[in-house]
């Protein structure tokens, strides 16, 4: 049998499709239509950076524009059908898959404790007990809540007094958990307060492993649509890259996937994994909404940044941590999506004390061309992007298109 190969137009409708950016970004945005929608997503990651709106937010805004960010508290503090705990960095996770994760908290029980002795945190295992002690007897607590003796740092990962440390070792192993969040400051209480039993037993046998392996790596693939076995072992990151192989080596003797190749943005072909009957998907054949809307550089269909740029021809980097002087666009630029494409980036910021979106500056991509019915687009992208980040206006600086 030949081996499928997808032309470029035909893996990024797919792509879009599998991230839910394919349709029309439209209804229900609380409530179970929220829930489903993050299952579909697998997870959704959690920034603190609020230039227009948080990661999080926007990347369920730009899905669902009736979305409000007390949406997703409700559902993670009020409904408890969420949890939080890491993927590649901090998500929020639908709940029913927190029996899943029991093998990430068993490897990071011993993976932390080793990084830890490295970076010579002493003493934090010694505050295990006394800060179950406290939540036990006061409820969900802040690290500010604990430690009141210990000397205070920077407040960096790499200075945090002892307590701080022990409380992220016990929410990381599975002693707590984070209920919710004060700011952007966690919450933690204690996991057999908050959880039902059934979903925290310990692994028993290699059994109860190969099934979280299939699990992680059926489920990315689901998200995915196609992948290498290392963007399988990627995806949730709890699993090795050797245990992806052997999956995918069982899957494709047993039939259950088959080999196909993504031709990408500059024509070259790459070996990928479907499953059976991917060429019949209609995804392949159904443009995306040629909608224009804005996306968070976290956003789960742009967190690979090589599999964007594979796809999509699409270079990003967040420039975060770049000197000012060094940066080439700016310190938090969003990606834009029209249709199947990224067409460009736009460097902007909310000023709540000003009451508006101010556009600094937008970068069309190469062989884009920026006109009159691209700029109408983006301002009604702006005009509903404004309720999200909070403010009632929005404007664009003097020469903010740039070549």
């Amino acid at each position: 049998m030949n081996t499928l190969t997808l032309s470029n137009s035909e893996a990024r409708r797919l792509f879009l499709d599998r991230h839910a950016l394919a349709e029309n970004p439209a209804g229900e945005a609380r409530g179970p239509a929220l829930l489903d929608m993050i299952r579909r997503l697998g997870f959704v990651q959690l920034d603190s950076i609020n230039t227009v709106a948080r990661a999080h937010d926007l990347i369920l805004f730009s899905r669902r524009p009736r979305y409000r960010p007390k949406h997703l508290k409700t559902l993670y503090e009020k409904d408890r059908a969420l949890f939080e705990h890491w993927t590649h960095d901090a998500a929020v996770i639908p709940m029913e898959y927190y029996a899943w994760w029991q093998l990430r908290r068993e490897r990071d029980a011993e993976y932390l404790r080793s990084r830890w002795r490295e970076g010579r945190r002493d003493g934090y295992e010694t505050r295990f007990q006394p800060v179950l002690d406290q939540i036990r007897a006061q409820g969900p607590l802040c690290s500010s809540d604990v430690g009141a003796d210990e000397k205070r740092g920077s407040g960096g990962w790499w200075d945090w007094h002892p307590s701080k440390t022990a409380l992220e070792y016990l929410w990381r192993s599975g002693a707590l958990c984070v209920v919710g969040r004060d700011g952007f400051r966690k919450r933690y209480d204690l996991t057999e307060r908050m959880i039902d039993e059934a979903l925290c037993r310990p692994l028993q046998s290699p059994e109860d492993t190969a099934r979280t392996i299939d699990w992680c790596c059926s489920g990315a693939l689901d998200r995915l649509g196609f992948a290498t076995p290392a963007e399988l072992a990627a995806f949730w990151d709890h699993i090795k890259l050797a245990e992806a192989r052997d999956w995918c080596t069982n899957e494709l003797a047993a039939g259950r996937l088959q080999p196909v190749r993504i031709t990408g943005a500059d024509g070259a072909v790459r070996d990928c994994l479907a499953r059976p009957g991917i060429g019949d998907d209609p995804a392949l054949n159904t443009p995306p909404t040629a909608r224009l809307r804005v996306l968070s550089p976290f956003d789960p269909a742009l967190r690979d940044r090589k599999r964007a740029e594979r796809l999509f021809g699409f270079d990003y980097r967040i420039e975060i941590f770049v000197p000012e002087a060094k940066r080439r666009y700016g310190y938090y630029v969003f990606p834009v999506l029209e249709g199947d494409r990224l067409v460009g980036r736009v460097d902007m910021k909310a000023f709540r004390d000003r009451d508006e979106l101010v556009v600094r500056a937008i970068w069309p991509e190469r062989g884009i061309r920026w006109g009159k019915g691209r700029t109408q687009a983006f301002e009604s992208e702006l005009s509903r992007l404004i309720r999200l980040a909070g403010v009632s206006s929005w404007r664009f600086e003097d020469g903010w298109l740039r070549a």
